[in-house]
């Protein structure tokens, strides 16, 4: 019995019901509204009943910066959640951080402890504040030795320490920054802090150099840098997954032949959800809703098997948090749903990859978004200020974000008909690139046209017209009050392409500020001044600004033309890295250190090649065991057919045809591999950025003329011989 029909076997005895699980209810048993429970496993210090009225106000001078956390303070408010997570039945406590993987950790610890040789639940100041991980095994990039073990977690005010359940219990989860015993970042949280900190002083002074004469109540304390990240996936059967070595091993197919049908007829695109995924999104929802975070839109995505979820956007840190939190629930409810939860950009190929459409803006200290155009944003030059500043810090460092976005999964996504190309631009829409056209010429713009769509149907609402439409081929694109980060890639964690992008209108902004306040002196206008920056801004960066098909050929040659850089690989892109004039914004800044910039770049480079070595072995280890003797076993029974019509005296010149094909592909195949196999054995253990160059250019072709080899074999070779599960049984059984 093959390993495809041991599969579909297990898919005939598990009919694939529906999971049950308990929505939360009363005491009753009627259903809760979400608001009823939302948040019920994140610690509020506002809602403790062991915290004074002055404790909590302490608390909030603290976490709004406004004074230092005291170590009594600290004492109260550790003592404050044990007794929250303990009366809510945790057992232990992590301090959970993002090393350089890009994925979350952590270490548990008991509240348990012996005090006077009594047994007693503790959580002190220093467990909560600090902790002491083995950094050893972290990547670390060559910034320290291996023997150097000790790294430093560091308690993050900003971020909400939630609760995370499992079948046998709870563990208290405290999100930290993760530091080397010299202080440099060994994580991907504290550059994101320090960029969000930047920019918050910087927009500030600039929101009150162009305030005018505004009252001292109106002053502006603080930007907030906000961010919703659109979260795609997919969805296998479990049963099926585990019969993918390459699934299991590297997160995608290495190959497959296309179905019949895919994604061409459109239909799937917001299209009923199964029941039996509606019932996954459902409890991961219930889930998500209890630890703090606003869940919002479910659909089904473009591809078979594909979907999205996206949140209410919030602040830039907290949401990049939440979103390791959607991606580890949905992974972790999905097994109790008999499926997988695939994150990779590219799992199946010749159909839709996934993304993780990066929302961003700025909102101040009075709850004015930055970037909000208002009725007449022709006239609103804070606004278009803010956008051609953002336009010029593309423009300067467009491809440090396309290295933050970089990585082996998006590089199979990237420049496909699905997604953004490699090549950054800005998209304003026609109604803003108007407004900035003539205000770079000197002109002044007059507004146009109808504000609502006539749709000549009495019965239909009016619909009031965006000054923007949507554009899906734009890598970052204005959507009406923010900009739409979509080329980051769906496995990503956001905290490295957002520090980027803050740190870089930070750059622009920064320089403005020193304009507006030496013009100011010189007693020039605030609204010519900023007229002035529109301008010159603009006509100096609207080289990045594109309103057309991202995905054609004929933009690839006008980019070009433009001298816009086009990074096609990661291997392309992490050079960036390595370049301490493209950097010099990032340590000006201050959110990174040359030390901590080049343990990035060693990390980065070095994962990239341990993942294709992953993909690379793995797919010569699945063409020796499995692809190669399923063909020749379907030779051998070829051989014997035809053998079999001469002896009856029949001309078997199909089969024999047949035959020769499936010979000549068998024979490249078996020579490919065996090159492949000697090129791996030839770049050993290095993990640099030639191996990485020689992996992008030489061995991923290789790798992908081998996917279309095997392909032609799966279309061809008896359905009872072929050993693996095929895109047909991975994307269209539910």
């Amino acid at each position: 019995m093959t390993k495809k029909v041991r599969a579909k076997a297990k898919l005939d005895n598990y009919k694939a019901p529906t999971r049950v699980f308990n929505v939360p209810a009363d005491v009753n048993g009627n259903p809760l509204r979400v608001s009823e429970y939302y948040g019920e496993n994140v610690f509020d210090y506002k809602k403790s009943d062991i915290l004074t009225k002055q404790d909590k106000k302490d608390i909030q001078a603290v976490v709004s910066k406004n004074q230092d956390l005291t170590k009594d303070m600290a004492e109260k408010f550790a003592n404050a959640v044990l007794n929250w997570a303990t009366s809510k039945g945790a057992t232990h406590f992590t301090h959970w951080f993002q090393p350089l993987t890009g994925s979350t950790a952590e270490k548990h610890d008991a509240f348990f402890s012996l005090e006077n040789e009594q047994p007693v639940e503790r959580l002190s100041a220093s467990q909560l504040i600090q902790g002491e991980p083995d950094a050893s095994s972290f990547p670390h990039g060559g910034s320290r030795s291996t023997f150097e073990a000790r790294g430093y977690t560091s308690w993050d005010l900003s971020s909400p320490i939630f609760l995370r359940t499992n079948e046998n219990g709870k563990t208290l989860c405290i999100p930290t920054a993760f530091v080397s015993y010299h202080g440099d970042a060994l994580d991907i949280k504290t550059p994101l802090l320090r960029s969000i900190t930047q920019l918050s002083n910087i927009a500030s002074r600039f929101c009150n150099l162009v305030s005018g004469n505004k009252r001292e109540a109106e002053k502006v304390e603080y930007v907030d840098v906000t961010a919703g990240c659109e979260q795609e996936y997919f969805l296998v059967d479990k049963g099926l997954f585990f019969e993918r070595p390459d699934l299991v091993m590297g997160g995608r197919t290495l190959f497959g032949a296309i179905t019949s049908r895919n994604q061409q007829l459109e239909d799937h695109y917001f299209g009923t959800v199964p029941d039996r995924v509606m019932a996954f999104m459902q409890e991961v929802e219930v889930e998500l809703y209890k630890l703090g975070v606003p869940a919002k839109t479910r659909h089904n995505e473009v591809a078979p098997g594909q979907f999205e979820l996206a949140p209410i956007f919030g602040k830039a840190n907290v949401a990049a948090d939440q979103n390791q939190v959607i991606m580890a629930t949905m992974q972790s409810v999905a097994i109790r749903h008999g499926f997988v939860c695939l994150l990779h950009e590219k799992p199946f190929g010749g159909i839709n990859g996934s993304g993780k459409h990066l929302n961003w803006s700025m909102t101040d200290s009075n709850g004015d978004n930055l970037l909000e155009p208002t009725d007449a944003p022709h006239a609103n030059y804070r606004f278009l200020a803010v956008v051609a500043m953002i336009c010029e810090s593309i423009n300067r460092h467009g491809a440090n974000l396309r290295t933050a976005i970089s990585g082996h999964g998006n590089d199979h996504r990237l420049g496909a008909n699905e997604a953004p190309p490699s090549i950054i631009s800005v998209f304003l829409g026609d109604t803003l690139t108007a407004i900035f056209e003539a205000y770079a010429q000197g002109k002044s713009y007059s507004k146009e046209g109808e504000d609502f769509l006539d749709l000549r149907a009495d019965q239909l609402a009016r619909l009031v017209k965006d000054n923007t439409d949507r554009n899906r081929t734009s890598p970052f694109a204005f959507t009406g009050n923010k900009f739409e980060f979509r080329a980051v890639g769906s496995s990503a964690n956001v905290g490295i392409p957002m520090t980027i992008l803050n740190s870089a209108v930070a750059d622009v902004m920064n320089e403005m500020n020193d304009r507006i306040e030496k013009e100011l002196g010189e007693g020039k206008e605030v609204d010519d001044i900023l007229k002035g920056i529109i301008k010159d801004l603009y006509n100096n960066s609207s080289k990045v600004v594109f309103n057309g098909d991202g995905y054609s050929k004929e933009w690839e040659l006008e980019a070009e033309k433009r001298g816009l850089p086009n990074l096609r690989t990661t291997a392309d892109a992490l050079k960036i890295m390595a370049n301490d004039k493209s950097n010099e914004f990032l340590t000006k800044l201050g959110v990174y250190t040359p030390s901590e910039l080049e343990t990035r770049y060693n990390v980065r480079v070095e994962r990239y090649v341990k993942h294709r070595q992953i993909e690379f072995n793995t797919l010569v280890n699945m063409v020796n065991k499995d692809i190669l003797p399923a063909a020749i076993e379907y030779k051998k029974s070829l051989a014997e057919s035809i053998n079999l019509q001469k002896q009856v005296g029949v001309e078997a010149r199909v089969d024999l045809a047949i035959l020769r094909d499936i010979n000549e592909k068998v024979e490249q195949l078996r020579a490919d591999n065996e090159t492949l196999d000697k090129m791996l054995e030839a770049v050993g253990g290095r993990e640099d950025i030639e191996v990485a160059e020689k992996i992008a250019k030489e061995m991923m072709p290789l790798s992908e003329k081998m996917a279309d080899l095997i392909a032609y074999l799966e279309e061809n070779v008896s359905e009872e011989l072929w050993p693996l599960p095929t895109y047909y049984d991975l994307l269209f059984i539910r």
